[in-house]
């Protein structure tokens, strides 16, 4: 079991708490909606007379997972926000949440921003649902077969179907209690990687034009163009970022996507520690998985240069690659 000093200190707060807002991070993944639809889940069923709301931007692709909720500043005078898988206070989706009379960071990315009154950051879990899974154990808080559906589906995404190095014997032993609620895994498998034509044919052109460096760093670039020619979002371009991650000699990689007046910059690594990199463009992540934010196609050869830096003096044990 998980040790974390601050978990009893949590649960008295949630229980003295009539109004609780949960967030979590802009542009949401299927763990930032997982662990804030589960937890809310979970907190009504131990707590049915508390006014729990979950808050954020439509996540058109993840609809299935849950609704969010309309709340109004004022709502936040005397409630407990709990901010979930959110490193740093600019990327929590919605603009009241620092506003709360007690803040409450739970997240298992690097923690660099203290922003919270009280926090549980744990980078050796998977996942912020996994997180949450372990609390609802530690609190003595029953889980179901929705909010087991929802923590399941967020530890899927992070971990990629359990088949990136952050998938423990942990994970795996939550992942197991979860299952054991009764969750229809193939629905879910089905729902979280269903895709369109458009997608599809995006992604051919994703394989077509991923280029690899001497230092064994992939990139493809996503402009404006691209994304009108194939009819897709940023978002749906966003999430292919994997497309081409076996291929051989590859370390780590990288996708320019641009979206109105910025490009999102996913970067994923097999061992070269990547998220060092992101920060120096306003972004941040895990050490084999970042986010970050360039202003022009300028700047996409520095990134690179950057990542060369980082992955030229890596070396695959066993000759992995």
């Amino acid at each position: 079991m998980a040790h974390w000093p601050e978990a009893t200190t949590i649960l008295k707060l949630i229980e003295a708490a009539d109004t609780i807002m949960i967030h979590r991070h802009v542009r949401p993944d299927p763990d930032a909606l997982g662990s804030q639809l589960g937890l809310k889940r979970i907190i009504e069923r131990a707590y049915p007379d508390k006014h729990v709301y979950v808050v954020g931007g439509i996540a058109r692709d993840l609809e299935f997972l849950g609704k969010m909720q309309h709340v109004e500043p004022e709502m936040y005078d005397e409630a407990l926000v709990l901010v979930l898988d959110t490193a740093n206070h600019e990327r929590i989706d919605g603009p009241y949440a620092l506003k709360g009379k007690t803040v409450v960071k739970i997240d298992h990315h690097p923690d660099e921003d203290e922003y919270a009154t009280h926090q549980i950051v744990d980078t050796t879990v998977s996942s912020t649902s996994e997180i949450v899974a372990e609390l609802a154990r530690i609190w003595g808080l029953a889980i179901d077969e929705q909010s087991a559906f929802l923590l399941f589906a967020g530890i899927v995404g992070d971990t990629g179907r359990f088949q990136f190095r952050n998938a423990t014997p942990h994970t795996f032993e939550i992942a197991a209690d979860l299952i054991s609620y009764g969750i229809d895994t193939n629905r879910l498998y089905r729902q979280m990687y269903k895709t369109n034509l458009a997608t599809l044919q995006l992604q051919g052109y994703v394989l077509q034009n991923v280029q690899v460096t001497e230092a064994g760093v992939g990139y493809v670039k996503i402009d404006a163009d691209v994304l009108r020619t194939f009819h897709a979002t940023p978002e749906a371009a966003s999430l292919l970022v994997n497309s081409f991650s076996g291929l051989e000699g590859l370390k780590c990689w990288v996708m320019f996507v641009e979206n109105k007046d910025e490009i999102r910059v996913r970067i994923r690594s097999k061992g070269p520690v990547i998220n060092e990199v992101a920060k120096r463009y306003r972004g941040g992540g895990h050490p084999m998985a970042a986010g970050a934010t360039i202003d022009t196609w300028e700047e996409m050869d520095d990134v690179i240069a950057a990542l060369e830096e980082v992955a030229a003096p890596f070396e695959f044990e066993n000759e992995e690659s």
